[in-house]
């Protein structure tokens, strides 16, 4: 090969272990490419590989050969080969999952991810911008600044991207006109100030032909654009602020991934540094417990550290024996971050099946896990004309604003200030997919009024009292299986016992606590929500309550159980077949559904989900509802 990238690069005089050294210490930036398809984002990539010299001699060899086939000529090559990876991108001449490549300067390393252009990835756009520091955002100059331009750059600024470039590619193709690139720069900049951007940097350029890209296609600035005297893109990227040198100047906070306890007299709190600076004897908070304490050493596999900065992992050794475990963060004790249960948060909704609102998902933050509860959402954001449209759910690609709440307090910080700490993804407990991804606004100011008010008689109180230990015997079923019947029927056994019940039936509370309340799958969510935190109120009064609910989604059944204490919540399952419900039908309802009169209707046209493992399991074909009673108190006993 001719190509300068491919003569050998001896080491002559040096000192190799020296320059690996050197070449380990560089720092690294995180980028991104995005814009609309066919702007030319994987051409632009595979330049920057092609020009940086990451490209090995067979694999220019194998890029040629599918060059020719994909109908490049000549010596021409085609870079975007080198970066869509994937059979159905070659096909169709997109990117369509985001690529993930790895290249390096003299003075910096790079990873940059090529992200989707079309509308219907724009979740995998996302996810190539959650941990980037700087986005090139391409224009095709023969096109103009486009809707999936303005989209992208709207993401971008929601993800907390700060460093923008505006890439105006293809400019070999309007003969590398100057008005051409100035009117782009112009109307870009106006919708930028409309969305936030305060700054960004905007260089023409060819991918295709190498133009201000390492530099001009001779190796010095571009003879084709000698009115541009600006930086080429590799110098811009070599030059811009690193996150990790940034992040050291903020208030110290570390999220601990793990307690270190290799001796019985070694205690220590492992994680990755996401702010600030450290040194054995600062004063660091735990949050959200509120413990303080004093750094009494940093260790790490190779010793003991004088300081710690972002970006380092490490554990840190404390003076005092204070309560701190995954998921809490160690903090500047002057200086912590937040701690609540309900926020405003953007949600960028990533899965098929649309947001429930009202249901428990995994909210994962940092090192923290909890159960939240989304809101129905505020408005959803038009990706085109960006205005506020009223929504109910949210939809795959959908983005919009929630309000949350977590099942306890977690250490926060607006997703503005700090991306670890403010950053979010949401996760389907039953699925474990990845469902959303959201950033944290603020905490409701709700959440910092309103406090836990301790009494003086407890729970248990109550349950002595009655000399019974609590219960919710959750009765689930379709409409017809019995569910109330039986309900009714241990009921008035435990009453003859001297046991002191409560019975929440689903037509009942529909009459008053839900009666504004529809059947859509919501509403659903949101009635049995609402049982589960007044049976929960009526156990904590030491009560066996029962509830006869159709309660069709497993999601909420567990929601509910994972209100209380262990051992208390007992689902029973009465499980009657669809077609015995149906013929039984005592309120015609099955009826009025399969003639269309009755929307959302469980078994018909809305899904049940049976338990799996339910504690207690009883029919009404084979079984009496007398028979199914009796045998529930046997199981249910003794009540002490």
């Amino acid at each position: 090969m001719d190509h300068p990238a491919y003569q050998a690069d001896a080491l002559i005089g040096e000192d190799i272990a020296a320059y690996l050294d050197a070449h380990q210490h560089k720092g690294l930036l995180r980028f991104i490419t995005c814009g609309s398809v066919d702007d030319g984002k994987s051409t632009l990539i595979g330049r920057l590989l092609y020009d940086s010299k990451m490209i090995f001699e067979d694999q220019l060899a194998h890029l040629e050969a599918d060059s020719a086939k994909h109908g490049t000529q000549g010596a021409e090559i085609d870079f975007a080969l080198l970066v869509d990876g994937l059979a159905a991108e070659r096909e169709q001449g997109i990117t369509i999952d985001v690529a993930y490549r790895f290249f390096a300067t003299a003075r910096r390393k790079f990873i940059v991810a090529d992200t989707p252009g079309h509308e219907q990835y724009t979740r995998n756009m996302v996810t190539g911008a959650s941990t980037a520091d700087l986005a090139v955002i391409l224009v095709d100059a023969r096109k103009g600044v486009l809707q999936q331009t303005r989209r992208h750059s709207f993401l971008v600024n929601l993800l907390g991207i700060r460093h923008v470039v505006l890439a105006v590619n293809k400019m070999d193709l309007v003969g590398y006109d100057k008005q051409v690139f100035e009117d782009i720069v112009a109307d870009y900049a106006g919708f930028a100030r409309e969305i936030g951007i305060d700054a960004f940097k905007a260089i023409p350029v060819s991918g295709f032909r190498g133009d201000n890209i390492t530099a001009g296609p001779d190796g010095g600035p571009s003879a084709n654009m000698p009115w541009y005297d600006g930086p080429a893109l590799i110098d811009h990227l070599e030059s811009v602020e690193l996150a990790n040198t940034a992040a050291q100047e903020r208030p110290f906070r570390m999220p601990v991934q793990w307690v270190n306890r290799p001796t019985s007299d070694f205690r220590g709190f492992a994680g990755l540094i996401s702010a600030g600076t450290v040194r054995p004897g600062d004063k660091v908070r735990v949050v959200p417990g509120g413990k303080t304490s004093t750094v009494k050493a940093i260790s790490t596999f190779d010793g003991d550290l004088d300081e710690a900065v972002a970006g380092q992992s490490v554990t840190l050794r404390l003076a005092d024996e204070v309560d701190c475990s995954r998921g809490d963060v160690i903090a500047a004790a002057g200086d912590p971050p937040e701690a609540s249960d309900q926020f405003n948060a953007t949600i960028v909704w990533m899965d098929e099946t649309a947001l429930k609102p009202g249901r428990g998902y995994w909210l994962k933050l940092g090192t923290q896990t909890v159960t939240a509860t989304l809101q129905q959402p505020k408005y959803e954001i038009d990706m085109g004309s960006l205005e506020h449209l009223a929504a109910k759910t949210l939809g795959l690609n959908a983005i919009g604003v929630c309000e949350l709440a977590t099942d306890r307090p977690i250490a926060f910080e607006a997703y503005e200030t700090s991306r670890q700490l403010g950053g979010f993804i949401l996760i389907d407990k039953f699925t474990n997919a990845t469902v959303g991804a959201g950033m944290i606004a603020f905490s409701l100011r709700r959440a910092q009024n309103v406090h836990w008010q301790p009494t003086t008689i407890t729970r248990d109180d109550h349950a002595a009292l009655k000399n019974q230990r609590p219960r919710v015997l959750w009765f689930t079923g379709l409409s017809g299986s019995g569910k109330s019947t039986i309900a009714n029927e241990v009921e008035k056994r435990l009453a003859l016992m001297n046991r002191h019940t409560f019975l929440l039936d689903g037509d009942n509370v529909r009459h008053g606590l839900n009666k504004d309340l529809g059947f859509t799958e919501a509403d659903r969510i949101e009635n049995i929500r609402r049982i589960g935190e007044v049976a929960r109120l009526m156990a904590d009064a030491g009560l066996v309550v029962l509830t006869a609910f159709i309660s069709p989604f497993r999601a909420e059944r567990r929601m509910v159980r994972e209100m209380l204490p262990e051992g208390e919540f007992i689902e029973i399952f009465v499980d009657t077949p669809l077609e015995v419900a149906e013929r039984r039908d005592v309120k015609g309802l099955y009826k009025k559904a399969r003639s269309g009169e009755l929307k959302n209707f469980t078994g018909i046209d809305s899904p049940y989900e049976p338990p799996e493992n339910a504690e207690i399991t009883v029919n009404t074909v084979d079984m009496t509802a007398a028979e199914a009673a009796d045998y529930i108190i046997s199981r249910i006993m003794p009540l002490k």
